[in-house]
């Protein structure tokens, strides 16, 4: 039986829904899904295949930016909005492993994330993890209960990976992208993905409108001019927003890797 979350009510699971976080773990070979997300899942891969490598690029991403935050930049904080299923690094596995006294806010409002929540629990002794169901669009709540467990005036990694895309107004996006940094440290940093339609705009069309028929919560997609438009105020790390298996490929990797239709870039909060 899954857990009750923190009003004490059971979480309700619509299986015949595809839902964003059970298809993404499917396509990166994950088992917390069910046949409506891999029927989804296989749709989309049957026309355009390289949405696998756009979840594989995706998650090797996140270690990287969170590997270089940890290690050459000293966070210690994290808040990861949009977190997903738990699988293979984990932005605290990654994290704790650079500093085992990291401390990781996860927060999600899928019923299944929060059903695995304990999955996402488990850290260090000397840090701490937690887990917030709350959405995206309501920073305040989001902010009060990740203060429990980070030190808001000391800096903090907003980690904010292929869950914007979920909110299709520009003027939405701003707003809680403002509110959430404003309430941030300077020294903070801001780890974005967005799908993108720059590489093959008319199969990425497809993609949303494929997804978009069935699936929840429903897609939007972006240029890569307004994906760094999200970053507006703030310092861009070198390579700046890049296909996100290019964004500092480990040595490596470097000649075998192929841009992906999904964009990440990392920036500094300077005041």
């Amino acid at each position: 039986m899954p857990p009750e979350n923190s009003e004490g009510s059971t979480p309700q699971i619509d299986a015949s829904v595809p839902h964003n976080a059970r298809i993404w773990n499917y396509w990166l070979g994950g088992k917390d899904n069910y046949p409506a997300d891999r029927e989804m899942g296989e749709q989309i891969r049957s026309f355009f295949p390289e949405i696998v490598d756009n979840a594989v690029a995706d998650r090797g991403f996140l270690a990287r930016a969170v590997t270089h935050l940890a290690h050459e930049e000293g966070v210690r904080q994290f808040l990861d909005i949009g977190t997903g299923l738990p699988t293979h690094n984990n932005t605290h596995e990654v994290a704790q492993t650079i500093a085992p006294e990291a401390r990781v806010v996860y927060v999600d409002n899928d019923p299944l994330v929060l059903a695995h929540a304990r999955a996402l629990l488990v850290g260090t002794e000397q840090g701490a993890t937690d887990y917030v169901d709350a959405d995206l669009r309501d920073p305040d709540t989001i902010l009060e209960a990740a203060a429990r467990t980070l030190d808001l005036s000391r800096p903090v990694a907003l980690m904010l990976l292929g869950v914007v895309n979920f909110v299709a107004d520009d003027t939405e996006a701003r707003s809680i992208l403002d509110r959430l940094l404003g309430a941030l440290a300077p020294g903070s940093f801001l780890v974005l993905s967005h799908p993108t339609d720059d590489l093959d705009r008319e199969r990425a069309h497809q993609v949303v409108a494929a997804w978009n028929e069935r699936g929840t919560p429903k897609l939007t997609i972006r240029t890569a001019q307004q994906i760094t438009a999200l970053f507006d105020g703030l310092e861009l790390l070198e390579p700046g927003v890049v296909s996100c298996a290019l964004w500092r490929p480990r040595p490596t990797e470097v000649g075998e890797v192929r841009p992906v239709a999904e964009y990440g870039g990392v920036a500094r909060k300077v005041s």
